[in-house]
């Protein structure tokens, strides 16, 4: 029976808006408007499609009052000038045409604002000098990242005295005109997440001695001027709301949860309509980006969120890695009013339409793989892993059908390719070579259990989409002419060889495909090779009876029993090596990972990367990156550590989690045998998830568009 979601999808009210649903966008900093600021068709149609897709209300994030004094990064929304109006008009125009509404966040970054000083010369506004950033935040970054942030500028600091807090009150003011002139139906004033207003709140940023720092009530003096400043310029009943920090995670003296309900209790007697709840964090600590506005653990802010509710009477609105389902009993529950979903409508923008229509099984997954996040890191515009669309909005184009392709690979980019051929109108026949469909998604799913949702929302969408699978097919050009196909896509993955090792031959070396196919219950005959009586029966058993398809049974099962010794060393510290080291410490393995390259964790998007290597770094597990002269005997793996000095491991079995290359060998062949081929994903070389399925959508635009 399908999951029915009353309560997250009733109508809602915030002051005199009406609002169709319980499902919000969160306001996301996504680099979508223009360089100068202007709101353009990029921004639009990102909004639009959420529009579409049904959520209740649209919170357009970091609206610069003060732009570019404030900008925390490129292609920032501004609305400090009439002269942005026009843009801003269009945006909630659109919107409202499909029956959402739409407000402006109002922002101003303060201290965070590193993009305007950088590109715009422009001050940081603080309320007092801040104390040096502590912590292993750098760390995490790869040399090619860091390389990117050459050449910025140190920033100046700007300590505002009560002119300046005037200014910035009437620039927050002005801004809420604005938006209301140019169509917004509400508005978010963000006094959270470092940014000016949450740096006067805090009590670790705010050492000031006037009446705007010291006690809360003065703390708070700045934000409640610019309610005051906001409400005065859009009257009584335009709904206007804020955003409170319910924490500051790891940051001693720091926001607490206490200051925060005594702060919604004054906001509320202020007049806003609504609260939005969140949180923030020691910036210095890497773990800590995904501990706080953006956690990784879910349902970590409902806490915070459930206890505002109890202290105020207005809507409150959460969020932070909540389940549809929790949600609906959250809000059964009054824990909260409204919830904001970001990732989740990143990742599938018709979430709501899908649920309200009974298909909750249709809706794409988010992997919380950080990919959307780590954009701003790096300050590139957003985009999502699983969705190639989210941010391309505007520039994606109906593809023709009637036509006859094959797609060879059944992976997630060849998955990906033949549903948007069939659902095209396109017939398609996906060929494996393999006994199951997923490719190296699958073997991925074991250690990490989220990537498992997309394996099999991937394999649902591949039958729905009226896809002809054919499993253990060996693609031949005789079967592609029997098909009579117009063109063939290539999915095959990459091609990964044994690097050159000294005692890489030895049987207890296993390489990447060894230990997929001895998780999955595959064989070979170098697996043969290298594993004894027992682990061949029992791999033989498992492949037999199914159960080596069910990933959660693997994962249960390898916790009691693998054929692997307790001291391993992993060859190879980027994205495969580092899942695999978390897989198999958690399964109480000694574990330590090499890498000859300069950085650990590739192919990890960074805000992932920084929670991955500092749980391992936690757990004790040793990671030695820039190593060199790596050998490999019976019982000890030896190598030349970055420093120039000699180093082991103990090691009863290695695996080696590098090597892998691109292969278009099918696909040049099929091309000299006249095919008409689009190669997609690691045949092209290593792209992870994101590049297969944004490979699989581009090669179809290719042969469909």
């Amino acid at each position: 029976m399908a999951a029915r979601f009353d309560h997250l999808l009733s109508a809602g009210r915030i002051g005199s808006l009406d609002i169709r649903n319980r499902i919000l966008v969160t306001a996301m900093g996504v680099s979508l408007s223009e360089a100068d600021g202007h709101v353009g068709e990029r921004l639009i149609a990102y909004h639009e499609e959420q529009a579409k897709g049904g959520a209740g209300l649209i919170i357009s994030g970091v609206s610069g009052v003060a732009w570019p004094t404030g900008a925390v990064q490129p292609n920032q929304t501004a609305i400090s000038d009439d002269r942005f109006l026009p843009g801003l008009t269009a945006l909630t125009q659109r919107v409202h045409a499909h029956g959402a509404k739409i407000a402006a966040q109002l922002h101003h970054g303060g201290l965070v604002a590193g993009y305007s000083s950088d590109a715009f010369d422009e001050e940081l506004w603080v309320p007092c000098y801040p104390q040096p950033m502590q912590g292993d935040f750098a760390s995490y970054f790869l040399p090619e990242e860091l390389a990117g942030m050459a050449g910025r500028k140190m920033p100046k600091l700007k300590v505002l005295d009560e002119s300046d807090i005037a200014l910035v009150v009437g620039q927050f003011g002005a801004a809420a005109g604005r938006a209301k002139r140019a169509g917004f139906d509400a508005i978010e004033i963000h006094s959270g997440h470092g940014y000016l207003l949450s740096s006067f709140i805090s009590p670790k940023t705010n050492t000031r001695t006037d009446r705007y720092g010291g006690s809360l009530e003065n703390r708070l003096r700045i934000l409640l001027e610019v309610i005051a400043a906001v409400r005065a310029e859009v009257g009584p009943d335009f709904p206007v709301w804020c955003k409170l920090d319910s924490r500051e995670e790891g940051k001693e003296g720091g926001i607490s949860l206490e200051d925060c309900i005594a702060a919604a209790k004054m906001v509320e007697a202020a007049g806003v309509q609504a609260i939005t709840v969140t949180a923030y964090h020691d910036v210095g600590q890497g773990k800590l980006h995904s501990a706080s506005n953006i956690p990784h653990d879910p349902e970590a802010n409902i806490p915070a969120a459930a206890a505002v509710k109890a202290a105020v009477t207005l809507p409150v609105i959460a969020s932070g890695r909540v389940e549809a389902e929790a949600a609906d009993r959250h809000i059964a529950a009054g824990q909260y009013d409204f919830l904001a979903m970001g990732r989740k409508l990143l990742a599938d923008p018709a979430l709501p339409a899908k649920l309200a229509s009974g298909k909750a099984d249709e809706v794409r997954p988010c992997i919380y793989c950080y990919t959307c996040v780590s954009t701003a890191y790096v300050r590139e515009p957003l985009r999502c892993a699983v969705n190639p669309a989210t941010g391309f909005e505007c520039e994606g184009k109906a593809l023709a059908g009637g036509k006859r392709y094959a797609v060879i690979g059944g992976g997630p980019g060849g998955m990906e390719a033949a549903c948007r051929l069939a659902e095209a109108g396109n017939q398609v026949t996906l060929i494996e070579k393999g006994r199951r469909l997923g490719g190296t998604l699958r073997f991925a799913s074991l250690a990490y259990p989220a990537n498992e949702r997309l394996l099999d929302w991937l394999i649902d969408r591949t039958g729905r989409a009226g896809v002809t699978v054919r499993l253990d097919t060996e693609a031949t050009p005789d079967l592609l002419r029997s098909l009579n196909v117009d063109a063939v896509v290539v999915a095959t993955g990459a091609r990964r060889d044994m690097p050159e090792l000294n005692g890489g031959d030895l049987p207890h070396v296993l390489s990447g495909d060894d230990m997929r196919r001895l998780m999955l219950g595959e064989s070979s005959d170098e697996l043969k090779r290298k594993t004894g009586l027992f682990t061949r029966l029992a791999t033989k058993v498992g492949a037999a009876t199914g159960a080596t398809a069910n990933l959660d049974l693997v994962r249960a099962a390898t916790r009691a029993w693998m054929p692997l010794g307790q001291n391993i060393v992993i060859i190879g510290g980027e994205l495969v090596g580092i899942e695999l080291a978390e897989f198999l410490h958690e399964r109480g393995r000694h574990v330590t990972v090499i890498e000859p390259g300069p950085g650990l964790g590739k192919g990890l998007l960074l805000v992932r990367r920084m929670r991955i290597l500092a749980e391992l770094k936690e757990h004790g597990v040793p990671m030695h990156a820039g190593v060199s002269d790596i050998a490999i005997s019976d019982k000890v793996v030896s190598w030349t550590n970055r420093a120039g000095e000699a180093a082991t491991a103990a090691a009863d079995h290695v695996i080696v989690a590098m090597g892998a290359v691109g292969d278009t060998e099918l696909a040049d062949s099929l091309k000299a045998d006249g095919f008409r081929v689009e190669t997609v994903g690691d045949c092209t070389g290593v792209t992870y998830i994101e590049g297969a399925i944004r490979g699989g959508a581009e090669a179809a635009e290719r042969l469909a568009g």
